[in-house]
């Protein structure tokens, strides 16, 4: 009896079978037939009304879905930019451990000799006193020729000039910080851990060398004077270096002079020269230099004409054209008191006053 694979009536005579069978190399397996695209529809379903004789298999799912794939993929580019996010983030966070030394600062009044010289115009004044050959605003702040370090590259050098001249330029020349009493213009440049230390100073005003206002900027008692000239004269020096392997400092020693009259006087009202010499002491660690903030450690100011019987710790209170200094010095220091401060007071000499042709 024939198996179930053979003709009804057997195996034609002489006709090949076994491996020499010439048709089998296209008899086709059945996992060749299950992906055919093809399909032939059965008898049933033939008998329905224009029904085509064949039908189209939709295609085997063969591994990951359209839809699987998409999400692996968003799951890997997620992945990644964790990553590159954590090793570049502009604004990662400071270093442990790290100690800003609070500012130390020191006001000196420095009252003339006798009447302030005025004149009608500012440029008048200029010409004849020691600013005349001084520069206009920030022209008056030259950057210095940049020059890396054993540890710090000639951009971090260029970072630590530009960030100490931005000081300058905001706590001496903004007409706003000057007479208009803001301060935010100069607090966004320091360092977050002196922060404490500029907010107490202009909530607390204390002459005890680490908390006068007039010791983080320049600022004239809006009720005394007001600039009678924008075009305020500058001149000085910036200087940089380095302390160790990871701090950059600069030091900045300038003069400003500026023209007053009194507040609120018109314009035909004379007009007089202050001059305010400041030294400034910078340091910049690696987070300040990324940050473009810094760290103030020294403050030196000289101002005049001042009386040094007015205290000029939370403004500078200027003596205008025709006044002379009142009478009396600086109020007396306690040496036993704590954080005790001595009292200074010195005198502004003839020749740093305009010289004005006798009328």
């Amino acid at each position: 009896m024939g198996g179930p694979g053979d003709p009804p009536e057997g195996t034609p005579d002489g006709a090949p079978n076994g491996a020499d069978d010439e048709y089998r190399s296209v008899v086709f397996d059945e996992s060749f037939v299950r992906a055919a695209r093809l399909q032939e529809f059965s008898a049933q379903e033939r008998m329905a009304d224009h029904a085509p004789a064949v039908r189209r298999r939709p295609p085997m799912r063969r591994g990951l879905s359209r839809q699987a794939l998409v999400l692996v993929l968003l799951i890997a580019v997620a992945f990644g930019t964790a990553i590159y996010m954590g090793v570049r983030h502009p604004y990662q966070t400071p270093q442990a451990g790290r100690y800003v030394q609070p500012l130390r600062m020191t006001v000196i009044p420095l009252a003339p000799q006798g009447k302030v010289p005025g004149a009608p115009d500012s440029e008048q004044l200029y010409a004849n006193s020691p600013a005349a050959q001084f520069r206009v605003g920030a022209e008056g702040i030259a950057l210095p020729a940049a020059r890396r370090t054993a540890n710090f590259s000639d951009a971090q050098v260029i970072t630590a000039l530009t960030t100490a001249k931005d000081y300058l330029v905001r706590s001496s020349l903004y007409p706003e910080v000057l007479t208009g009493g803001q301060v935010r213009p100069v607090r966004v440049l320091l360092d977050p851990e002196q922060l404490d230390q500029f907010d107490r100073s202009f909530e607390q005003p204390t002459a005890d060398g680490r908390h006068a206002p007039t010791g983080w900027l320049v600022r004239f008692d809006p009720s005394r004077a007001e600039l009678a000239d924008r075009k305020i004269r500058v001149q000085g020096s910036l200087e940089a270096g380095e302390v160790d392997s990871s701090t950059l400092e600069v030091t900045s020693d300038h003069t400003f002079v500026y023209a007053l009259r009194p507040a609120g006087a018109d314009e035909k009202a004379e007009v007089s020269l202050f001059t305010v010499r400041r030294e400034l002491h910078f340091r910049f660690d690696r987070d300040d230099l990324r940050l473009h903030q810094a760290e103030l450690v020294g403050s030196s100011l000289q101002a005049g004409p001042l009386s040094c019987a007015e205290d000029a710790t939370n403004h500078l209170r200027p003596l205008l054209a025709g006044q002379t200094p009142k009478a009396g010095g600086p109020a007396g220091t306690d040496p036993y008191a704590p954080q005790g401060t001595a009292a200074l007071c010195g005198t502004l000499a003839d020749s740093a006053q305009p010289r004005l042709p006798k009328a």
